[in-house]
């Protein structure tokens, strides 16, 4: 496992694939609190390493085998920080930065953040809507602060959402164990606000002036108007908003975020991502044409 120390935090990353004549780099982030190591991902790294490129995988801070880091405005502000200085790091920028549900956040906010970094940029999932964005709020951070309040950081380490990390690292149990409670909660009550749909936010961390302000060619993947986390909406106004979106079909049906929840739920599938190979000819495709 390869770690590089940005901004005094070790990240785990892999990187997958040459470079040839005609490739270029690429990053793929997932989306929850999954790892590089989650189904899925490395499938689709090694799909695009297949046609010439090479491909960065990472875990996030607060993910997999990196440090965790309580520290920004929002988690996914410090986490697109740390991949621009990841990329930074690695002489890989600028790249391709991709990502799905909450990597499609993270990958957003890289590119607008730190442009220097971001070739071209393609998102999926987009998280959206009062449902959509509450419940990811909720989900982040209500049992964290409801331990760190009520019986201190050991039971925050405790908890099942932070076992991975603890476990892939041992030194984020540590790392935890460390933490003011009281400046915890104070961190994670305002992770938390970040979601709330109520602001002048494109999505959460990128007001719609600095969006509009964006130059970066950008494929947006139409989310399926059954999804109610990733609202079809939000998909289609980021399109719309970003000055050189280009909106396209996906290559699965309306129903497959539901489809994957429904699979990992009954064992038939490992993850939320095993498709994402999928995506990789017409992602290629559209990198050679916007970046020839």
């Amino acid at each position: 496992m390869a770690t590089a120390t940005v901004d005094g935090r070790a990240l785990s990353y892999e990187v997958i694939g040459e470079q040839r004549p005609g490739g270029r780099p690429w990053a793929i982030t997932p989306g929850g609190r999954a790892s590089k190591d989650e189904p899925g991902i490395r499938d689709m790294a090694e799909a695009l390493a297949e046609r010439g490129n090479q491909v960065l995988i990472w875990s996030r801070p607060n993910t997999g085998a990196s440090d965790v880091c309580f520290e920004g405005d929002t988690e996914s502000e410090m986490q697109a920080d740390a991949l621009a200085g990841l990329l930074r790091h690695l002489d890989l920028a600028p790249a391709v930065v991709v990502g799905g549900s909450g990597g499609s956040r993270v990958s957003l906010l890289t590119a607008a953040r730190h442009p220097d970094v971001a070739a071209a940029l393609a998102l999926w999932w987009i998280s959206g809507g009062t449902y959509g964005l509450m419940s990811v709020g909720n989900h982040y951070c209500n049992a964290t602060i409801r331990a760190a309040w009520q019986q201190g950081m050991e039971a925050v380490a405790d908890l099942p959402e932070w076992q991975a990390v603890c476990v892939d690292n041992p030194g984020n149990r540590q790392r935890i164990l460390d933490q003011d409670p009281d400046r915890f909660v104070e961190t994670f009550e305002r992770w938390m606000l970040a979601y709330c749909p109520c602001g002048d936010e494109l999505v959460p961390g990128l007001p719609f002036d600095q969006a509009r302000a964006m130059t970066i060619p950008t494929l947006v993947l139409r989310s399926g108007a059954s999804d109610i986390h990733h609202r079809r909406a939000t998909s289609e106004q980021i399109a719309d908003v970003l000055p050189d979106a280009r909106l396209v079909e996906p290559p699965w049906d309306d129903g497959e975020w539901h489809e994957r929840q429904a699979a990992r739920t009954s064992g038939a599938s490992a993850g939320l991502f095993v498709r994402w190979n999928l995506l990789v000819p017409m992602l290629t495709e559209w990198a050679d044409e916007v970046l020839r």
